[in-house]
């Protein structure tokens, strides 16, 4: 064992929604001197990095991820002195902030694409235009092209129809690209979390999909590792700069190379394959229980297959997923011990872990039982389709309570008190009526809360050099219950047990674990873990041994 200088590779990751994270204003939105706010606390949770979801200007119709100005702060969340001040009072506590960046697509309400409608102007080719559309889907659902009036032509949209897409293959629009991000690398933000970036690249040809939905013709597209290359060069090079690429629908080859360890392209990637698991028949808007087998088996081909070679950044919560007590755990009877459980499980393994806000203190979905609840445009457009299709009005609520993107959108819950502490205003959307127990006034006061085992967690990925470097091997790849694996360098090894089940659940631990240490555990009395060992509902032990 070795207790090291922190390097990015040790680090940790607290992903803040400024939209639901604090208003000390008093507004029904959050803003970044809210942030700055609450520095003492994220610096007392032990984490690196603050990657702050878009707070660009923006006209919000996809909370923030259509930017109408990429140099300025939306007045919804304050000002550039507030930005400069956070940058400041983040570095005083050792923290950094990551910018979150949107270059996949624009607003229609960006001056480029306000100019580019012109076909005469040199602003038309920074987005992508036809005569007539493809069979493309967007990924928001419907047609991934819209007419344009005046320009007299399609515009691509993978997304919202106010979300163009850009035109990559432009070297201008390259470079705009490349020059905003050094503005924000120049003020001082020290990572860069990029938005869906291995779409940017599309097949030229524009072929339509007449089986699928158009996404293998830009996923991963044709140029987009030389790209992210020049990327590399032109802003990352020669700067200490945490990054991670948003990857949809990537596979492990690619992602090998976006991420691979001579750092041409970014330090790491997301994938989400893992978050589809209760996807069943690849259909998102289904209410339905996750596969565990499956579970397992992606993420530790995903480990196997980036050994040495390429990282990983490990989550299992964002802005955009549903709650992982709720959707991997129970939120219910057993709700702080499946939450310490799933943490264990996840900071066990190798890459650098993201944290979203509020999954720090066990904080479920909030299970809203009425469509005026939701704000988010993908699970209105959703419950629209379903409609349409004659599906009742049941199946499509069970179905958003367990999927929409507003699971985890929900204000931060801060205390007991009116709007959980989040602002003295009505908050932009409902806050959940379980933050009077769940919150963090509650779990700060609690020495065996579920934010002090992120917190020892997050310790002890510093201190162990084993849960950097070892090598992964998945020893129950067919348990229906445990997840048991072990990590293995030289000198050290891990061997996490986790039962994601609310049954007991038996293991018989290996010979040459008869002699270890109890790292962390998620039940206050310490399991003797020696021979045929009985995992409790949703128990997890991390063990260690040197070797």
């Amino acid at each position: 064992m070795t207790l090291t200088t922190t390097d990015w590779r040790k680090s940790a990751v607290y992903q803040i929604y400024p939209k639901s994270f604090y208003s000390p204003e008093g507004k029904p939105t959050g803003t970044l001197r809210g942030v700055t706010a609450k520095l003492d606390y994220l610096a007392e949770l032990g984490v690196d990095y603050l990657w702050l979801t878009p707070v660009y200007a923006s006209p919000q119709r996809d909370n923030g991820y259509d930017v109408s100005d990429y140099y300025a702060i939306d007045p919804s969340y304050g000002t550039m002195t507030d930005f400069d001040q956070l940058i400041a009072e983040a570095g005083k506590r050792q923290l950094s902030v990551m910018m979150d960046i949107v270059v996949n697509h624009c607003s229609t309400d960006h001056e480029w694409f306000r100019q580019g409608r012109n076909p005469d102007s040199p602003y038309h080719d920074y987005f992508i235009w036809r005569d007539e559309p493809t069979d493309w889907v967007s990924k928001f659902g419907g047609p991934a092209w819209s007419f344009d009036e005046v320009a007299g032509k399609y515009y691509l949209h993978l997304f919202d129809k106010t979300q163009a897409d850009l035109n990559w293959e432009n070297p201008a629009l390259r470079e705009a690209v490349y020059q905003m991000m050094g503005f924000w690398r120049d003020k001082g933000v020290r990572g860069f979390r990029l938005d869906v970036i291995n779409l940017i690249s599309k097949d030229d040809s524009f072929a339509d999909d007449p089986t699928g939905d158009g996404r293998k013709h830009y996923t991963d597209g044709p140029r987009v590792h030389d790209y992210l290359q020049e990327m590399n060069q032109r802003v990352f090079a020669g700067h200490d700069l945490m990054t991670v690429g948003e990857m949809s629908s990537t596979t492990l080859d690619h992602c090998l190379r976006y991420s691979n360890l001579n750092e041409q392209e970014l330090k790491m990637t997301f994938n989400f394959h893992h978050l589809k698991v209760d996807y069943p028949n690849g259909e998102k808007w289904t209410a339905a229980p996750f596969d565990f087998l499956e579970l397992k088996r992606i993420l530790s081909d995903w480990q196997v297959g980036m050994q040495g070679n390429a990282w990983n950044a490990i989550f299992w919560c964002n802005h955009d997923q549903p709650r992982v007590v709720s959707r991997f755990g129970d939120d219910t009877v057993y709700r702080i011990e499946s939450a310490k459980m799933l943490a264990t499980t996840l900071h066990g393994l190798q890459g650098t872990p993201y944290i979203y806000q509020g999954e720090e203190i066990g904080t479920p979905n909030p299970d809203f039982t009425d469509l005026t609840d939701y704000r988010d445009v993908e699970t209105l457009n959703a419950y629209t389709e379903k409609a349409s299709l004659g599906e009742t009005e049941a199946d499509i609520l069970a179905a958003i309570r367990q999927k929409s993107r507003d699971n985890a959108r929900t204000p931060m819950q801060w205390d007991a008190s009116p709007h959980a502490g989040f602002s003295t205003a009505t908050p932009w959307i409902p806050v959940p009526e379980n933050h009077t127990s769940i919150n963090v006034e509650a779990a700060l006061a609690d020495p065996d809360s579920v934010f002090y085992h992120y917190k020892q967690l997050i310790h002890l990925r510093k201190q162990y050099d084993v849960l950097t470097n070892g090598s992964y091997r998945l020893l129950t790849p067919d348990d229906l219950s445990l997840w048991a694996y072990e990590r293995t360098t030289d000198d050290e090894q891990v061997l996490v047990l986790s039962n994601f089940y609310g049954t007991a659940a038996s293991f018989t631990l290996p010979d040459e674990w008869l002699d270890h240490q109890v790292l962390i555990q998620n039940y206050p009395d310490v399991l003797e873990a020696s021979g045929q060992v009985t995992l409790r509902p949703y128990e997890s032990l991390m063990l260690y041994q040197t070797t």
